[in-house]
């Protein structure tokens, strides 16, 4: 009886420490992972003529990863920026950038914080996920403490986790993105 108690209390504590997400929260679907696939569902705050998401590749046929609509004609007036959001190495196919038209003029919108603006208000889920992603918060697609949501009227939630290096740990975070003005509040809520 003695090694009994102990053993049963060591035992609940790690059932009841198991961390949990809400009931109201949904999984997350896996397929909003890979960024590349969250970009036709931006809706732009401000409308363009034509916009589209594009890696750093010479060749313009490889280079689209997504375009609103396809132009009639366009010229573009500035060389294409030399850095963009999400890089990942140095060289070709590294980071991506939006390249917008309005009235004529290019814009290019070529770092986390300007694909932020270009989004401007929360409007869906793969724009919520998207704005995680610029200050680094991913989905771990195998957990539900970092790849779950909910939506009401103000705020888009989101339990995600943040890329460590040489970490055997995980953190989930709690994201609450203000889905007027995109702004986050962050919450840790422990390793798993």
């Amino acid at each position: 009886m003695k090694v009994l108690f102990p053993v049963v209390l060591l035992c609940s504590g790690l059932v009841f420490s198991q961390k949990t997400v809400p009931a109201d929260y949904q999984k997350i679907p896996e397929i909003l992972d890979n960024p590349e696939l969250l970009y036709p569902f931006i809706v732009p705050d401000k409308k363009y003529d034509y916009w589209s998401v594009l890696k750093n590749n010479p060749d313009p046929d490889k280079a689209i990863i997504y375009e609103s609509q396809t132009p009639d004609f366009m010229t573009l007036n500035d060389p294409a920026p030399v850095k963009g959001f999400f890089q990942k190495c140095l060289g070709e196919n590294c980071f991506s950038y939006v390249l917008a038209c309005d009235k004529g003029r290019t814009q290019y919108f070529s770092d986390e914080q300007q694909l932020r603006n270009f989004i401007g208000s929360v409007d869906n889920l793969p724009e919520a996920i998207l704005i995680a992603n610029t200050y680094g918060y991913i989905m771990d697609t195998g957990n539900t403490l970092s790849s779950s949501y909910k939506i009401d009227e103000k705020h888009v939630s989101l339990y995600l986790t943040k890329v460590t290096v040489n970490s055997k740990q995980k953190e989930s975070f709690l994201i609450k993105i203000n889905r007027k003005n995109g702004k986050l509040e962050v919450k840790s809520n422990g390793t798993y």
